[in-house]
């Protein structure tokens, strides 16, 4: 099928039609991914109104050569192009010095982030902490009595949410049709109603999960509901909602040029671990901040113990006990960050689909980079593409 078809007549014919029955699957998700608000309830996350400066220097890296999936050398040009990937932005000691754009998107473009929903929501908890309003060692319960009962309940702490280190009964299996993705994602709306499955929303349907037996802390198992449970968390914190949450700490004081938008269900809660719709230039300011220990738009917006222990801190035995270590072997996971290798300076916020922000601090650069990958996960795609921004970073170093 052309994608250049799919929503493109008024009205568009039945096969070029996006809904909630295909609009992740390619290619009808390179349309889907740019405009999530035609298709899912969202609630608004308001720009600064001193959005943070960028500057460009621009930096020919379209020949900085890599290694594709079969070993064979692959320039930047040709692997944007062959990996489904919307746009790119490349940071180097504060200034971009590349962007590229596909499929529709442009700067001013929002793209569904996935997951990098997640990195976003363990950032905005450094921010509560230090504002008094999170304890990340408080259990659950204590901010959402209702959880008594659930696995969330007796001996769960924000710290689990936070390090995806809860012992939850639940498989991140994004191909079954049947498994409890598919429940989880029915709960949030994001799958056509099933008429032979009684309604249900997000908040209820996470009070249903149960226990594996393996206690809290103990193994890295990547489940988003955890961070659905953590949105949650942060409300009862604030008292108001995830998105005005979201906007007055982060999205507003780091001076984001764009609204962002997040995913409601029903009843409104949003879809913490993987809802947010964002701007690629704003995603690109969001690594440089982490980058410069949470400094943006001329102010300390993430405390900078936050980001050092995100760096440095969790747990080298959890991860290597948990489901990951076939993307990151000598990987780690902190704060909803990944460390891609201990004992080096880059750390990562990543989606499904191909989202990623990469962050390496000695290299002084960031990548932000948004995609309509086919399948959920390509660890081909994923690990072509950490051999890319090393390669990017060593061009621009002089290196390469």
């Amino acid at each position: 099928m052309n994608s250049r078809r799919i929503m493109a007549a008024f009205p568009p014919g039945k096969d070029e039609l996006v809904t909630l029955a295909n609009w992740r699957q390619h290619p009808f998700n390179e349309w889907a991914f740019r405009n999530v608000r035609e298709l899912l309830p969202t609630a608004n996350i308001a720009r600064s109104r001193e959005p943070a400066a960028l500057s460009f220097a621009p930096r020919f890296l379209d020949d900085a050569s890599f290694a594709n999936p079969r070993g064979e050398a692959i320039t930047v040009a040709a692997a944007l192009r062959s990996s489904h990937t919307d746009g790119i932005v490349v940071l180097h000691r504060g200034q971009v010095v590349s962007e590229w754009y596909a499929h529709g998107m442009t700067p001013d473009t929002l793209h569904l982030i996935f997951s990098v929903s997640k990195s976003v929501a363990g950032t905005l908890g450094g921010i509560l902490a230090d504002h008094g309003k999170l304890d990340p060692d408080a259990p659950v319960v204590s901010y959402i009595p209702e959880m008594e009962g659930s696995v969330y309940g007796s001996g769960c702490t924000v710290r689990h949410l936070l390090d995806m280190s809860v012992g939850i009964r639940f498989e991140e299996d994004y191909l079954d049709p049947d498994g409890d993705i598919m429940k989880y994602r029915r709960s949030t709306g994001w799958e056509a109603p099933d008429p032979s499955v009684p309604p249900t929303n997000l908040r209820d349907y996470l009070r249903t999960l149960r226990p594996n037996g393996n206690p809290h802390g103990h193994t890295f198992h990547y489940v988003s509901t955890n961070t659905d449970v953590l949105g949650w968390v942060y409300e009862r914190a604030c008292g108001i909602s995830y998105a005005k949450i979201l906007s007055q700490y982060l999205w507003q004081p780091m001076g984001a040029e764009h609204d962002a938008c997040i995913t409601v269900d029903s009843r409104g809660a949003a879809r913490v671990a993987g809802g947010i719709s964002a701007t690629l230039r704003d995603l690109a300011r969001f690594g440089e901040m982490m980058r410069n220990h949470g400094v943006s738009n001329g102010r300390q917006v993430v405390p900078n113990w936050w980001i050092d222990d995100i760096r440095h801190g969790g747990n080298a035995e959890a991860w290597s006990r948990g489901d990951l270590t076939q993307v990151f072997p000598n990987g780690n996971y902190r704060s909803k960050w990944y460390t891609i290798e201990r004992g080096e300076t880059p750390f990562a916020a990543v989606g499904i689909h191909g989202q990623w922000i990469y962050i390496d601090p000695a290299s002084e650069m960031v990548i932000a980079r948004v995609s309509s990958q086919p399948l959920p996960m390509d660890l081909d795609f994923d690990h072509m593409w950490l051999r890319g921004y090393r390669a990017i970073a060593a061009r621009l170093c002089g290196k390469a």
